[in-house]
């Protein structure tokens, strides 16, 4: 299973805590695409905070990832559950 996640920092929580946090993100995220269950990592420019793709094996498997990424208690989160996009067969009329 493959989810979008666009997470934007919760300027208003702005800490020390906020900031270890987002230090602690790179590393986390590594780990992550070490075991296959991080696809893709991106900044989003001029925003504060990330794009991630994770490939996940289980809903209840990626809700456990997701909380303990450092920043889940600082960030927003967009999650987006991604389907393959199927190409299709032409010149079958039996559909």
């Amino acid at each position: 299973m493959k989810f979008l996640v666009l997470w934007r920092m919760e300027l208003s929580l702005l800490s020390r805590e906020m900031a270890q946090a987002v230090g602690r993100m790179g590393e986390y995220g590594a780990a992550l695409e070490d075991e296959g269950r991080l696809i893709a990592r991106y900044h989003v420019v001029g925003a504060h905070g990330g794009a991630w793709i994770y490939d996940i094996d289980s809903h209840e498997q990626f809700e456990q990832v997701l909380a303990r990424a450092p920043i889940f208690n600082f960030a927003r989160y967009d999650v987006y559950p991604l389907a393959e996009m199927v190409r299709p067969v032409l010149g079958r009329v039996d559909e």
